[in-house]
């Protein structure tokens, strides 16, 4: 199973390498690379950065998430949930090639909002994983990780549930505020991500809490 994950992994960044590669001849010597509030573009870098930022930071992403499972603690193994760990693995590499995409077609055409369009890339992420987090085990790498979550396996997927909702609800909303665009749209994006983050971990605090007051964390 995790030889056709890793193998579209690699496919994604031989994708991304061969689009760069192909659009390389067309790129000017400084490439646009981060954008205002406004959509304006306000740094710029060589465009031997597009090959960093591009298949190149797909690549460590993938070199990354094979290394997580060496790194587990005992009873924090990422083999507990290898399909959910998985399948983030490759939505994650899958928003790397999103974003190389958007910023070669930036370099090559100047015409797309590049905040829109990133933003609203990575809101359909927090949907695709907010679906997954009911399915995360305890580990110390993918999902809301506390102080309390981390102590207790109820508390974890008590609060995962709760995640799930949140994230999920917080990415379709966000998706939303990027397309509106513009300083409001990027405010309420923010605004709206750290919410769907930011309740689940408030949440396992007080259900740890509720659970030491009634004697039930166990041991």
């Amino acid at each position: 199973m995790k030889g056709r994950y890793f193998t579209a992994g690699i496919a994604l960044v031989a994708i991304a390498f061969v689009a760069t590669l192909l659009a390389w001849p067309h790129l000017p010597e400084r490439v646009p690379l981060h954008w205002n509030v406004h959509g304006e573009v306000d740094g710029w870098g060589p465009r031997g950065l597009m090959m960093v930022l591009g298949p190149g930071a797909m690549l460590a992403e993938l070199a990354i998430f094979a290394l997580l499972p060496v790194l587990s603690p005992k009873r924090f193994e990422i083999e507990s949930f290898t399909r959910t760990w998985l399948r983030i693995m490759l939505a994650a590499i899958a928003l790397a090639g999103y974003i190389t995409a958007v910023l070669l077609f930036a370099a090559l055409t100047g015409h797309v909002d590049v905040s829109a369009a990133l933003l609203a890339g990575v809101s359909l992420l927090l949907v695709f994983i907010g679906n997954l987090m009911g399915k995360v085990r305890r580990n110390f790498f993918i999902g809301i990780r506390t102080p309390w979550t981390l102590a207790n396996e109820r508390v974890w997927y008590a609060t995962h549930r709760l995640a799930g909702k949140t994230i999920v609800l917080s990415g379709i909303a966000s998706f939303a505020a990027a397309l509106w665009g513009g300083l409001p749209g990027i405010s309420a994006w923010i605004a709206l991500v750290l919410a769907g983050a930011l309740v689940p971990v408030v949440y396992s605090f007080v259900h740890y809490k509720a659970l030491e007051r009634e004697g039930a964390l166990g041991a």
